[in-house]
């Protein structure tokens, strides 16, 4: 299957209608998904031994343009609070544990946290070392322990600064929030542009908004395993295409449930393994889409800077938009 293939594919799933088909009138056959694998993947792209993947689109060229993007100053956390106790869509909750000691005249307060980031609550990053799919890592055969250190989050160490740019979904389509199991599509990433006059493109961190957290508050969380909005499978080759470096979402980067009979998480695999770019998940948009929506500006400076975390698989993120 080639680009065009690929195209003409994205092109007939098109979902650009206002209201999009149920997540199960756009599942894609198994032989279908295998194809558009093999298209998008960066394997020997950047050399046999690359564990950047899509980072290498992110470069001093692109930073420094991404710079020129800062006109006022004002910076929007893109992070969800964390916090202990039962929050809907954590794996487990997270812990955290009172150490105090006392130093002559001095109280000290400190805590100890447990802390499982990965899952459907906490804002983070995932590492190229987060999945592999049968039997494949990024750039390689796949062997745990060797991948944990080759696509360590350590490869995120100086940060990712580049060009940050929302596509605010609900807002493209007149609606609140898109409702849970809706895939989004290529075509809404063009119908974005048009509207904005902005063009995604090469090293850009491409954050897309559906709603999530507004329709809880309105209606209450939803199991995220069951049912969630995301990003249809084709997404991945129109990002190739582009030369995105990042994509992230309010979600968690798939839909649910799944779109492709087996694969439980089939843009995950598509992005970390088959393509090596890292994924945002569970960011908080809404702040940021009343940001860009005040300034009618939907382009900014992307800042995050993940723990550097030995052989760690991801990290907890509090990205900044800088405008």
């Amino acid at each position: 299957m080639t680009l065009r293939h690929v195209t003409t594919f994205v092109l007939c799933m098109s979902l650009a209608a206002a209201g999009l088909a149920a997540a199960q009138d756009a599942s894609m056959p198994r032989q279908a998904y295998d194809a558009l694998f093999a298209e998008v993947n960066n394997a020997s792209r950047w050399g046999q031994d690359d564990a950047l993947g899509t980072l290498n689109h992110m470069t001093a060229e692109t930073r420094l343009a991404a710079a020129r993007e800062v006109r006022t100053g004002e910076t929007v956390s893109l992070s969800r609070l964390l916090e202990p106790g039962n929050v809907p869509g954590a794996i487990t909750p997270m812990l955290t544990e009172p150490v105090n000691a006392d130093d002559e005249d001095i109280h000290w307060e400190m805590e100890r946290l447990t802390l499982l980031f990965h899952g459907y609550a906490f804002s983070h990053v995932d590492a190229l070392s987060h999945a592999a799919f049968k039997g494949r890592a990024y750039n390689g055969p796949s062997n745990p322990g060797r991948d944990k250190a080759r696509l360590s989050i350590e490869r995120m160490q100086d940060g990712l600064v580049s060009r940050g740019v929302l596509v605010d979904l609900p807002a493209l389509r007149g609606v609140e929030y898109l409702e849970p199991g809706t895939p989004y599509t290529p075509a809404d990433m063009e119908a974005w542009e048009k509207k904005t006059g902005i063009t995604i493109g090469r090293g850009d961190v491409l954050l897309v908004r559906t709603g999530r957290w507004a329709r809880q508050t309105a209606h209450g969380p939803v199991d995220p395993t069951k049912t969630l909005a995301g990003p249809h499978p084709t997404m991945a080759a129109w990002l190739r295409q582009r030369g995105v470096s990042i994509v992230g979402d309010d979600g968690a980067n798939d839909v649910a449930p799944a779109l492709v009979p087996g694969v439980s998480h089939p843009f995950h695999m598509l992005a970390l393994v088959a393509m090596g770019m890292p994924l945002l998940d569970n960011m908080d948009l809404d702040r940021l889409a009343a940001a860009c929506a005040h300034s009618a500006r939907w382009t900014f400076l992307f800042v995050g800077s993940p723990l550097r975390i030995k052989e760690g698989t991801g990290s907890p993120l509090n990205a900044l938009a800088i405008f």
